[in-house]
């Protein structure tokens, strides 16, 4: 270990802030084991309750700042659901709500420095698509029934592309976990791999150190906007694959 310590020139590991470790002791991982991403988690919980629960528990009139702060959220998450799933989709505006405010807080949250940032592991973004994916399948189901099958089925097409267009629907459909982890855990990471090598660099340079420091600022601030954006095209997905699901019900 001493060797490689002392092996000399620049050594940068923009990985190891991904790393999940046991919060007590070394010993192995279980799926039991309280670790630094279920810490920081639940950190994401507390703040969102502190937000939506605690901060607008008097509903004033006159509404204090943190009320403001969210009747903000909430007005805006609501018009999205409704633009984009519909009248129907509204009633899941509490799922998408808290979907897209504990997605946005880990994205802030991590952006804390020592914190770590939990939408970075896929194993999170994953378990948040595939509940996504199931809660669209089984409503989809419910509500429609055999006919929920026709999304894949493009009438409008040539009958002979019909097929072939439907094999395609069915792949994308079933793809739609993967690309709705990946977008959002792989831009949070590669942005604090980023900001990582730039920090090593600023460690090392001395005076010099400035330029890689400049950077930081102006990549900390484009990871703010990452850290918004990313989280509106969680959820704003989630309400497309909701209005699959409820779109053009009639019961």
């Amino acid at each position: 270990m001493a060797t490689e310590e002392h092996a000399g020139g620049l050594q940068i590991h923009p990985m190891d802030q991904f790393i999940v470790k046991p919060l007590f002791g070394d010993g192995p991982i279980e799926w039991y084991t309280p670790t630094n991403v279920t810490l920081w988690m639940a950190i994401a919980v507390l703040a969102m309750t502190a937000l939506l629960v605690l901060s607008t528990r008097r509903r004033a009139i006159v509404p204090s700042r943190g009320q403001s702060v969210a009747e903000l959220f909430y007005g805006f998450i609501h018009k999205m659901v409704e633009d984009v799933a519909g009248h129907e989709g509204l009633k899941f505006f509490p799922y998408v709500m808290t979907l897209f405010m504990f997605v946005f807080l880990s994205n802030i949250l991590g952006l804390i420095p020592m914190s770590f940032t939990t939408t970075s592991h896929i194993a999170v973004t994953a378990t948040l698509a595939l509940l996504v994916f199931f809660t669209v399948t089984i409503v989809g189901f419910i509500r429609k029934g055999p006919g929920f099958l026709s999304m894949f089925w493009v009438s409008s097409a040539p009958l002979a592309l019909r097929p072939i267009l439907a094999l395609i629907e069915v792949i994308s459909y079933f793809v739609r976990p993967l690309s709705h982890s990946i977008r959002l855990g792989g831009n949070l990471m590669a942005g604090h791999a980023v900001i990582k090598v730039f920090a090593g660099f600023a460690g090392a340079m001395g005076v010099a150190s400035v330029v890689p420091i400049a950077a930081i600022v102006g990549i900390y601030g484009l990871e703010l906007l990452v850290a918004s954006v990313q989280a509106y095209v969680f959820t704003i997905l989630t309400c497309v694959y909701l209005r699959d699901a409820v779109g053009d019900a009639h019961h």
